[in-house]
Formats: C-alpha cells, sequence, structure tokens
C-alpha cells in the first residue's frame, strides 16, 4: 500500500529529454517562442472574429472556437512544460498531474469533433451555397459548438478516470513531455487489456470517426467544384476549404499515431515528438494557415492594427466595431 501510494504522495518524475541537456535547452527556446506565437496568433484570429462584422459567419465562428481551444490546448501543456524543462527537479506534483490529464485529453477531444464541425459547414457552403444561411443558422452553429466541447468533457472524465484508478506500484518515473493516458497505462503493474481497449475505442470514436467524415464531406465537395464551369469559380471553391484540409491533414496525422498504436510500442522519443507536434506545433500552424490563406482574415486583421476602416470613397472612417 505505501508503494502504491507513493505516487500520490512525491508526484511524478517528468524525464521529457533530460536524458539530452543540450537538446532539452534547444526544445526550450523552441518551445517558448512557439508557446508566445500560439497565444498572439489565436488571440488575433479570435479579436477579429468578434470585432469585424464582416467575420459574423458559421465559418468564423467555428474558427475562434478553434482558436479558443488551441490556446487553451496549448496552455495546458505548455508552461508546466517549460518549468520542468528549465530545472533539474523533474518532479510533478500528483495534483498537477491529474489537472493537465483531464484538462489536455478534454481539449483535444474537443478539437476532433470541432474540426468534423468545420468539415461539414464547408461542405453546406460549397455543396448547398443557395440554402447556406438556412442550414447553418445561428441556433445550430451554438448547438455544433456546444456538442464539441461538452464530448471532450464526457471524455475525458471517463478516461482520465478509469486511468486514475490503475495502481501504479511506486512508479514515477514518466518518460514523456506531459502527463498523457497512454502514458500513465504503461506504468500501471496490473493487465491493463481493458483500458487499452477502452482508449481504442474513444480513440476511433474521437479520431476515425471524425476523419472519415471529413473526407466523406471533402469528396460531395470535390464532385460539387468540378461541375463548375468557370476555372476562377473552382480556385475559390477550393481556397475555401485548402485551408481546413491542411489543418485536419496535420492535426490528425500526429494524434492517430500516438492513440492508435500500442500501448507499450514505438520509439519513446519519437511518442514526445510527435506530442511535441500536436500540443506546440499544430495550434500555432491554424492561425498562419487560415491568415496566410484567407483574404478576409487578412483584411480584418488589417483593419484592426490600422485602428479604422476605409470607405469607398478612400477617406478614412472611424470603426464602430461590436
Amino acid at each position: 500500500m505505501e508503494d502504491t501510494n507513493s505516487s500520490s504522495e512525491k508526484g511524478f518524475l517528468l524525464l521529457g529529454f533530460s536524458d539530452q541537456p543540450r537538446l532539452e535547452r534547444l526544445l526550450f527556446i523552441i518551445i517558448l517562442h512557439f508557446y508566445i506565437l500560439n497565444l498572439l496568433g489565436n488571440a488575433a484570429i479570435i479579436l477579429v472574429s468578434c470585432l469585424d462584422p464582416r467575420l459574423h459567419t458559421p465559418m468564423y465562428f467555428f474558427l475562434s472556437n478553434l482558436s479558443c481551444v488551441d490556446i487553451c490546448f496549448t496552455t495546458s501543456v505548455a508552461p508546466q512544460l517549460l518549468v520542468t524543462m528549465n530545472r533539474r527537479d523533474k518532479t510533478v506534483s500528483y495534483a498537477g498531474c491529474v489537472a493537465q490529464l483531464y484538462v489536455a485529453m478534454g481539449l483535444g477531444s474537443s478539437e476532433c469533433i470541432l474540426l468534423a464541425v468545420m468539415a461539414y459547414d464547408r461542405y453546406a457552403a460549397v455543396c448547398r451555397p443557395l440554402h447556406y444561411t438556412a442550414i447553418m443558422h445561428p441556433k445550430l452553429c451554438t448547438s455544433l459548438a456546444s456538442t464539441a466541447w461538452l464530448s471532450g468533457l464526457v471524455t475525458s472524465l471517463i478516461q482520465c478516470s478509469l486511468t486514475l484508478q490503475l495502481p501504479l506500484c511506486g512508479h514515477r518515473k514518466l518518460d514523456h513531455i506531459f502527463c498523457e493516458v497512454p502514458v500513465l497505462i504503461t506504468l500501471a503493474c496490473v493487465d491493463t487489456t481493458f483500458n487499452e481497449a477502452e482508449l481504442f475505442v474513444a480513440s476511433v470514436i474521437f479520431l476515425i470517426v471524425p476523419v472519415s467524415l471529413i473526407l466523406v464531406s471533402y469528396g460531395f465537395i470535390t464532385q460539387a467544384v468540378l461541375r463548375i464551369k468557370s476555372a476562377a469559380g473552382r480556385r475559390k471553391a477550393f481556397g475555401t476549404c485548402s485551408s481546413h484540409l491542411v489543418v485536419v491533414i496535420i492535426f490528425y496525422g500526429t494524434i492517430i499515431f500516438m492513440y492508435l498504436q500500442p500501448a507499450r510500442g514505438g520509439s519513446k522519443n519519437q511518442g514526445k515528438f510527435v506530442s511535441l507536434f500536436y500540443t506546440i506545433v499544430t495550434p500555432l500552424l491554424n492561425p498562419i494557415i487560415y491568415t496566410l490563406r484567407n483574404k478576409d482574415v487578412k483584411g480584418a486583421l488589417r483593419t484592426m492594427v490600422m485602428g479604422r476602416c476605409w470607405g469607398p470613397d478612400g477617406h478614412g472612417l472611424s470603426c464602430n466595431l461590436r
């Protein structure tokens, strides 16, 4: 019993890249810069989506929700990771690890559902343009966004609670960059077949099913775009979806690799870099991709920075953005 309770009393040792000091110092600098840029970029998208009336559309409503998820998701991992990387003592309190476990799992799951919702929005915009406003009405948009957030909360409560029931028998060393369900399962000193099966089922629901729905949506989108006779019209239609598709490939590709491989399989360092990618890098890519490839967002950002709007006669007008 004393060995079993030692993890909750002493916390965990978050090893990360401590066996490679030079790499750890380099990653500290990179992660710090990426985290700051992530906060600025996603906060800018939320601001322009709220302040510019031209962006009060379903697409930007979901995009602002995605940016909010990304800010919270990265914040649940990056600050603690930076602290442990910058000190010799790699101990993380049990309460801190549990909190990170629940929050990161919930937000990551919410993002999986939210990306599928955004694919449905793009399907409605391209394939049903005349009925788009009627289909994606405000109540439906709010319900879909709420479903994404609540589904993440529910799966987090279930998966994390089941994982924390596993006896660790004094094992405290987490050879990873943050507290994550697959890594904690490997510390257990009992048979984890049920937990691995449960995690696999949850991964299918939150990863494979959304990806399948996204692929089906883009199949219909491709068919609709190919029927457009104008080359300019086809480019515009593909442009509305290409940014979302890039985000989907990057995010799902890395997280599927982490959650659908055997719990005790794969290179440890490989798993750490994959986790770094979908917790630190991908949330930064979202604002970059959506901003650089979207004229509306670039125009709204330019307006916000300049602090005024331009009328049709070219004279500056004060903005009354709400």
